[in-house]
């Protein structure tokens, strides 16, 4: 069994000090390099999708989230209101409120929509203590976020292309869903008091599931408190569940925040506000990245994804010319010279890393490196720009495959 915990201080990713506080990670380099990638992918991937990013505050005054609805329904979540003169303010719990503020900032007409709004922003819950644990349950969370408002007749579409993207970041991460959740809500006064929204949000989302081809289970008391939601379920390696990602149908915070589009017909409309998070917080994202493959991350996340192993001081400066010309492929290459021990010692320390290039006097003298992969398999000795091209070309595709037929 893998603890991300264990793993992540041990590959130097991130770490906690009580000076900082209990719920507050920090990243070190390689960490942020991971964590840094991961954005630039979804940001990549969001753009492609047609979504434009904005960025926005994390904190809000207390009227904001009055009007939100948070106030009322998840205030025990929050940290308490700071005084600023005369007003209050408080971290941000979630992002809805800012973009529907962000949508309303000037008039829209129906031929912008569907309009997609994302940021990976920072937002923060007053978690207890007693729950916190490294990546996966923390105070300070930044959520790779997304809004997207529409028409009643774009929602079910909107809502199946987000599911698409979720199903794709799996598949180029190497992770896979345990489950399919439609959650609703349960007993207690949590849950905004209006049947008829509750009951066409959650018809829509069915027909989402529907369309999908998704098999799922509905459960009551997951809702958010404004309305029905899809999880995308993960379970770490003891079979504990999580939710990672999801998407929303949301008419609750459209009437709060009075959004509106001019429809083509000249009057004013209610849009639909679809919520979706594609590999939901980074941290929780990296937690279960780093257990799902036991650190070795698929090697366009890795933060170092080929290491050369001289076999003597010898061929050390050979060694950093590699790099040297990996470096000026866009590769993260280092390497793991004599000083630092045995070539077996130097091996073992490197098993994680996706590539382990050992370059003997022989391989020196033909221009070669013989090759290990993470995973066990030794490709051989190859010519040093054929490697290259290999482990260049693997990393631009994303995905999990490290080594591809000649």
């Amino acid at each position: 069994m893998h603890d991300h915990r264990r793993l992540g201080r041990e590959l130097g990713l991130f770490d906690t000090d009580p000076l900082i506080g209990a719920g507050l990670p920090y990243w070190l380099p390689d960490g942020a390099l991971v964590r840094h990638t991961l954005e630039e992918y979804v940001r990549e991937a969001e753009r492609a999708a047609g979504y434009r990013h904005v960025y926005s505050p994390v904190l809000g005054k207390r009227e904001l989230y009055e009007i939100s609805g948070h106030w009322a329904h998840y205030s025990d979540d929050m940290f308490p209101p700071m005084e600023l003169g005369s007003e209050q303010v408080v971290l941000r719990p979630s992002l809805c409120p800012h973009h529907a503020l962000l949508y309303r900032s000037r008039s829209r007409s129906y031929r912008e929509l569907p309009y997609r709004m994302a940021e990976l922003g920072g937002m923060y819950r007053s978690e207890l203590s007693g729950v916190l644990g490294g990546l996966t349950r923390v105070r300070a969370i930044h959520l790779n976020d997304a809004h997207i408002f529409c028409t009643p007749d774009q929602a079910v579409e909107e809502a199946r292309a987000a599911l698409a993207l979720i199903a794709r970041a799996y598949a180029d991460l190497g992770i896979r869903a345990a489950r399919h959740r439609l959650s609703l809500p349960g007993g207690g006064g949590k849950y905004v008091a209006d049947p008829a929204l509750w009951e066409r949000a959650t018809a829509l989302l069915r027909e989402v599931l529907d369309a999908s081809g998704l098999a799922y289970e509905a459960v009551e008391g997951e809702a958010a408190f404004y309305g029905p939601k899809i999880d995308v379920q993960i379970a770490d390696s003891a079979g504990r569940e999580t939710t990672l990602s999801t998407v929303q149908i949301d008419f609750h915070q459209p009437e709060r925040f009075d959004l509106h589009y001019t429809g083509p017909d000249g009057a004013r409309h209610r849009p639909v506000m679809v919520h979706r998070s594609i590999i939901g917080s980074v941290e929780r994202a990296v937690a279960h990245l780093l257990e799902e493959h036991g650190g070795a991350f698929p090697v366009w996340l890795a933060p170092v994804q080929l290491v050369v192993l001289p076999v003597g001081e010898d061929q050390e400066e050979r060694a950093y010319d590699v790099v040297r010309r990996a470096g000026g492929l866009g590769l993260r290459a280092e390497v793991a010279g004599c000083g630092e021990g045995s070539l077996g010692a130097r091996i073992r320390r490197a098993r994680l890393v996706p590539y382990q290039a050992v370059l003997g006097a022989r391989e020196a003298a033909d221009g070669l490196l013989a090759v290990r992969l993470s995973d066990g398999r030794r490709p051989g000795a190859l010519p040093v720009q054929e490697v290259l091209r290999r482990v260049a070309e693997r990393a631009a595709r994303r995905g999990t495959a490290l080594w591809d037929p000649a």
